[in-house]
């Protein structure tokens, strides 16, 4: 087969994952990253990076929950391989009530013992889960999907369809992007504001009910947070933000109060009431050219990205079957 030409459109974790495992799958296909902004400037590189699984309403629970134990199993194995300092992976224990107790390690119900800690808590889970620290991953990502053959190029697209005469097939992972990229309206910001910390004496993560309140230990620093502020775009640190954070989170972990604040960030997570996941035909200017579109996983980036990944590519081998002979240039 010749070769193929393809794009992925975004630089992020989804953008950098389905990279990898097109790249890794089909090596007939030349993989370029194309983005505006690569690590440290993107917005998974401020994600706390710990796996929670989300509900979304419209796509099925079985779906959902191969992303998450496809993620959950790619993270873990670099987790408890040699590349986990490199990578920024860790296995992680602590407490929250989540529905997918079944795919993490070890859930149980917390003890009244443990629960002493939380007043005002009646019951709580403990478990252990993956943490990704994208600062260190996306790096990693990156040497990987140039060690497959791929190539990366920094600068903004305004259009889709400007691609089509330089690729055979484009994968679009451009996150909050898609609200102009595709003209998408149900793309939306929810702003997000955390805070790294220096506590090494915290060794495991603790999260509120409502998933607003956490407290993330990590291999550098601890992530406090949060936000979760829909269709905000402001990117400047809010001062009433931050003294939010820290009071909540004092209230869960006492601790915290004497805690060193290391950096400050803000980021907008690319909301949608559900992912988009699928393919479509574009003609711009007389020619057809797939595109396969893995965008608007909200908060849920990391926890499901290698899931979603996975997917894309099953999209992508269905674009190669049905692209006729001369489009393979």
């Amino acid at each position: 087969m010749k070769t193929v030409r393809v794009v992925v459109v975004g630089a992020g974790v989804i953008g950098f994952s389905t990279a990898v495992c097109v790249a890794e799958a089909l090596p007939f296909c030349s993989v370029t990253v194309l983005a505006e902004k690569f690590s440290p400037d993107t917005t998974s590189d401020g994600a706390a990076g710990i796996l929670f699984a989300a509900q979304f309403p419209d796509i099925s629970v079985e779906r959902q929950r191969r992303w998450f134990k496809d993620s959950f199993d790619h993270l873990r194995a670099i987790a408890q391989s040699q590349q986990s300092p490199e990578a920024g992976v860790m296995m992680s224990s602590g407490f929250i009530p989540p529905y997918w107790s079944d795919l993490v390690i070890g859930f149980r119900l917390m003890t009244d013992r443990e629960l002493e800690r939380f007043p005002g808590y009646k019951f709580g889970q403990a478990f252990t889960t993956v943490k990704c620290e994208c600062s260190s991953y996306l790096p990693w990502l990156e040497k990987r999907f140039r060690k497959a053959g791929g190539k990366v190029q920094q600068r903004k697209v305004s259009s889709l369809h400007d691609l089509s005469d330089s690729y055979d097939l484009i994968i679009n992972c451009s996150g909050l992007g898609s609200r102009t990229l595709t003209d998408d309206p149900q793309v939306y910001p929810v702003r997000g504001q955390v805070l790294k910390v220096e506590a090494p004496w915290l060794q495991h993560f603790i999260r509120d009910g409502d998933g607003k309140t956490y407290i993330y230990p990590g291999i550098h620093g601890v992530t406090v947070g949060g936000t979760r502020q829909e269709d905000d775009w402001r990117l400047e640190v809010d001062d009433g933000d931050t003294r939010s954070i820290l009071e909540r989170c004092s209230r869960l972990e006492p601790s915290l109060s004497r805690a060193r604040v290391l950096s400050k960030w803000v980021g907008l997570r690319p909301g949608r009431r559900n992912p988009r996941l699928e393919r479509e035909l574009v003609q711009p200017r007389g020619r057809k050219v797939p595109v396969v579109h893995n965008y608007g996983h909200g908060g849920w980036g990391v926890t499901l990205a290698w899931g979603s990944a996975l997917d894309a590519l099953g999209l992508v081998r269905q674009c190669l079957h049905e692209m006729p002979p001369q489009a393979k240039l």
